[in-house]
């Protein structure tokens, strides 16, 4: 029996028993490669590759637990941070070859580049009654670099998308910066955001162009217009926010 699964807005996925099966993509191979390589190097709260199935889908394990919605707390984001700094370091090794196609780019992987996750937000997040426990939807993967992950999260998570107390949020990004080991300061953290919401939006509109099934998907919710108004907002209120940091 399938059960269709919660959250995201990108493709759907589907539970069947223990598993997970997706629809693929010409960027499969190489989020397999990187999935695998966590698998090996034996990074917790990832997804391990299972195989296919006969219509054709990805085949990934289930990762018990439920996905957070938009209020996270600090204790849950302060331990994410944690996750993701521990991923960035085992991810510096993986240097794959040659042209690799990712869902949102193609080309060699640079000197001064490494796979992020690139959908680091609280909806991909798994938790279980010990607190923050995985991170699943790993298509948008592909090279970048840490900031863009952290920024991403401040973003989403912070959340620096959507209009609130610019004191709030200095203060996550405070919480976010010491937990992932004061690597960026909280104030490159929050420069940092406009630019990644704007990559975001670029990524989606192209995608549409293209004809992703997943990008196209996102226009059911207003994407990337919205993406797009809300960065034209959060660009008023850095300076605000910046004050408190």
């Amino acid at each position: 029996m399938e059960i269709a699964l919660p959250g995201g807005n990108v493709g759907g996925a589907v539970r069947v028993g223990d598993t997970v099966r997706r629809a693929t993509g010409a960027w499969t191979p190489a989020v397999h490669g990187l999935l695998n390589y966590l698998a090996e190097a034996g990074v917790n709260g990832v997804p391990r590759v299972l195989g296919f199935d006969d219509q054709g889908r990805e085949i990934l394990d289930y990762l018990p637990g439920t996905a957070y919605g938009p209020e996270v707390p600090d204790d849950v984001l302060a331990d994410a941070m944690r996750w993701l700094a521990g991923y960035h370091r085992v991810i510096a090794s993986y240097r794959p070859e040659g042209e690799i196609v990712w869902r949102t780019s193609r080309g060699v992987l640079a000197a001064d580049q490494i796979i992020c996750m690139h959908d680091y937000g609280y909806y991909n997040w798994i938790g279980d009654e010990t607190g923050f426990s995985g991170v699943i939807d790993w298509d948008m993967a592909g090279p970048g670099v840490p900031l863009d992950d952290i920024a991403f999260t401040a973003w989403n998570t912070a959340p620096l998308a959507l209009p609130g107390d610019p004191a709030f949020q200095a203060r996550r990004l405070r919480l976010m910066a010491s937990s992932y080991g004061d690597v960026f300061t909280p104030l490159e953290i929050l420069e940092a955001a406009p630019v990644r919401a704007q990559r975001s939006a670029r990524v989606i509109r192209a995608g549409q162009v293209a004809g992703d099934p997943g990008m196209l998907n996102l226009a059911t919710v207003g994407e990337p217009e919205r993406t797009e108004r809300r960065l034209k907002d959060l660009r008023l209120r850095v300076p605000e926010i910046a004050s408190y940091l």
